[in-house]
């Protein structure tokens, strides 16, 4: 086989705000309750930034873990890519301040909005330029403080989401092109803006120069969830050559229990193969897949050689898929 360029994971790492939100806890100012939040949506907990915690720092803290973890310096980066729909300003991009934070002064960084399809929007992205040649190893950053546009007097939705960052080291590396060889490869994404208002934000500087409050139909979202992400799935696995037998580790988007469970049933996926950490964090829309990548990985279920598959669907709608061999 010819020589290529392929994206290949070098390093993950996560970060989390410091204050842990438990369901009895928010039960306590929301007319809510644990039973009624794990039935709903698997949910035991979440994480909420606090004073001093933004999007930019928690990405800087993930960013910082991934280098460790991949044995890098900062310096061996020339592309960072963010996953975000909760920036530290309007401009500019969350992705300049982790380079600056990081003392990067070369290379490019800027921000992908795609809502909670934002990581898999960003591996994608930066596998382009990767295998293009223009770059050589990216930081690929999903972060979110989506507890600062939430209306905490809605309980319908204050309850399911959390905030955190997680981050995977991608690098250019020649490779054979072989179905078992290391790296991403195939990715597939979509959008269909016509869904806008069954899940968005009813601020923005354009129309309200506010930043507005997230809205979402539920029933909506999730009747369109797994047809959505399935079609998107079987695309990347026929680029692979492969069908669903074939995935070690399905790495789903967090947003409910239930979504993930029915999506890995309609692809003939066991259950034990399915990466659930929704539990834990709730939904952190960008920040749920590389979250959890880094905890399947440094417990070991996530080995190398591994095929792994991550998947998402956001607000827009967008959706999207990825087949990473680790």
């Amino acid at each position: 086989m010819a020589s290529q360029l392929r994206s290949c994971v070098r390093g993950v790492g996560a970060a989390l705000p410091a204050h842990v939100v438990t369901n009895d806890e928010l039960a306590r100012k929301v007319d809510t309750s644990d039973e009624w939040i794990r039935q709903r949506s698997g949910i035991a907990q979440r994480y909420v930034a606090g004073e001093g915690e933004t999007t930019s720092t928690l990405a800087t803290r993930a960013a910082e873990a991934a280098l460790r973890n991949a044995g890098l310096e900062a310096g061996d980066i020339d592309l960072i890519v963010v996953g975000t729909s909760t920036p530290d300003y309007t401009f500019p991009a969350t992705a300049t301040q982790v380079q600056a934070n990081l003392g990067i002064t070369h290379g490019v960084a800027f921000d992908l909005q795609a809502v909670c399809s934002g990581f898999v929007f960003a591996v994608a992205t930066a596998d382009k330029f990767l295998r293009s040649g223009s770059n050589k190893r990216a930081l690929v950053i999903g972060a979110e403080t989506f507890s600062r546009i939430l209306d905490w007097n809605d309980r319908t939705t204050c309850v399911l989401f959390g905030d955190g960052a997680g981050a995977i080291v991608l690098e250019a590396q020649e490779s054979d092109g072989a179905f078992l060889s290391p790296g991403v490869i195939s990715a597939r994404l979509r959008s269909d803006g016509r869904h806008r208002a069954k899940l968005f934000v009813d601020g923005g500087p354009s129309t309200t120069q506010t930043v507005g409050h997230l809205r979402m139909e539920g029933k909506e979202v999730f009747r369109h969830a797994v047809g959505m992400v399935t079609d998107v799935i079987h695309g990347c696995l026929a680029d692979a050559g492969c069908d669903a037998k074939a995935i070690d580790w399905f790495v789903p988007h967090q947003a409910n229990r239930r979504i993930i469970d029915a999506s890995a049933d309609k692809l003939g996926i066991p259950r034990e193969k399915v990466v659930v950490t929704v539990d834990q964090h709730g939904n952190t829309s960008a920040a749920s897949i590389p979250l959890a990548l880094d905890i399947a990985v440094k417990d070991g279920r996530i080995k190398k050689g591994d095929l792994v598959m991550i998947e998402a669907m956001g607000g827009g709608f967008t959706w999207g898929a990825a087949l990473i061999r680790w």
